[in-house]
């Protein structure tokens, strides 16, 4: 993850690399403060995953279920 940029850049074996802009990713999600803090901590933490969750179009059900479990 480039943090100066937000955005997570994922490289393939045959040479490509894919960037993702998060915050493009992040604008039409429907985040609590809490979600917000866990998006970043995922693309920081595990950029392959959030990587994953956003090419599949599975974003806002990850969000939901980080919210659900809120207490």
């Amino acid at each position: 993850m480039y943090l100066y940029t937000y955005s997570i850049g994922v490289y393939t074996s045959a040479g490509y690399m894919l960037r993702i802009d998060c915050r493009e990713a992040e604008k039409n999600s429907k985040t609590t403060p809490g979600s917000e803090c866990a998006l970043t901590s995922l693309a920081i933490d595990e950029p392959l995953e959030y990587a994953s969750l956003y090419l599949d179009g599975n974003l806002q059900i990850w969000v939901d279920v980080e919210d659900s479990l809120d207490i």
